[in-house]
């Protein structure tokens, strides 16, 4: 199974747009919603009437762009935000002083959430990746049992050891409270590299999340024009192949690291 996920749902305009254009394309399959942002509330509409597939995008680290933000909600965000932003190795700290902001933060983008969409997010992920910082993971402040992102799966030779490592470590502790896909790859990456067949053949036999932001041009031109449509066309024979007849092949070399 392969889900084409585009991130920045109403974040805005532009993005809601270039997501809009890959859904109708018939590639993207689902998308990640971010809220109190210049365009959540129009594109939570286009959602509902569409019927669109929309999981939360938190976000921890950017400014609320919309006109409906308290102000103790944004200065918990800046707060945070600013923490998070301080070094590169920030969000893998725990501090202790943000507990209550970091609550905070989620459960009023969670209820936001609500409020636009009228059901709680099954599907979680974040802005930057930061629904996998250590307050966030140590709490335990994501609801158990929701679908959460994993971290990227890598082919052989990619990454270092102690960045595997971590990353194994992280994806362990999540898989013991969230579901989680069988393997995460961003569509840009696999673009420069040449992996998107690779990737259509895990996903004949595995859950795989593709993650993509189709307001960048290379990724939009993929995602509406004929190669974008090809590769789900493959991914949707095989998997009918493989119901029948289990296929192992591509999973070979594939770290879910």
């Amino acid at each position: 199974m392969l889900r084409i996920n585009a991130d920045d749902w109403g974040r805005s305009m532009e993005e809601t747009e270039a997501a809009l254009a890959a859904f109708k394309a018939g590639t993207v399959t689902a998308t990640s919603a971010m809220v109190f942002m210049k365009d959540s509330e129009r594109s939570s509409e286009i959602a509902r009437e569409r019927n669109l597939d929309v999981g939360l995008h938190l976000n921890l680290t950017e400014s609320f762009t919309g006109q409906n933000v308290s102000g103790r909600l944004r200065e918990a965000q800046e707060r945070v935000g600013r923490f998070l932003r301080r070094h590169r190795y920030a969000p893998m700290l725990y501090h202790p002083g943000l507990r209550r902001e970091f609550h905070f933060a989620y459960e009023a983008q969670a209820e936001e959430f609500v409020h636009l969409y009228g059901q709680a997010p099954a599907r979680v992920d974040g802005h930057l990746h930061m629904h996998q910082c250590a307050n966030l993971v140590l709490e335990g402040i994501i609801p158990r049992g929701l679908m959460v992102r994993r971290n990227f799966s890598f082919w052989p030779g990619e990454k270092s050891w102690l960045n595997r490592s971590y990353r194994s470590v992280m994806d362990w502790w999540l898989g013991r409270r969230y579901r989680l896909t069988d393997y995460f790859f961003s569509l840009e990456t696999c673009l420069k590299s040449g992996q998107l067949s690779r990737v259509g053949e895990l996903a004949s036999a595995s859950s795989v999340e593709l993650m993509t932001h189709p307001v960048y041009p290379a990724e939009h031109a993929f995602l509406t024009g004929p190669a974008g449509d090809e590769l789900v066309r493959e991914v949707r024979a095989r998997s009918s192949r493989c119901s029948s007849d289990p296929c192992e092949q591509g999973k070979r070399g594939v770290s879910s690291l």
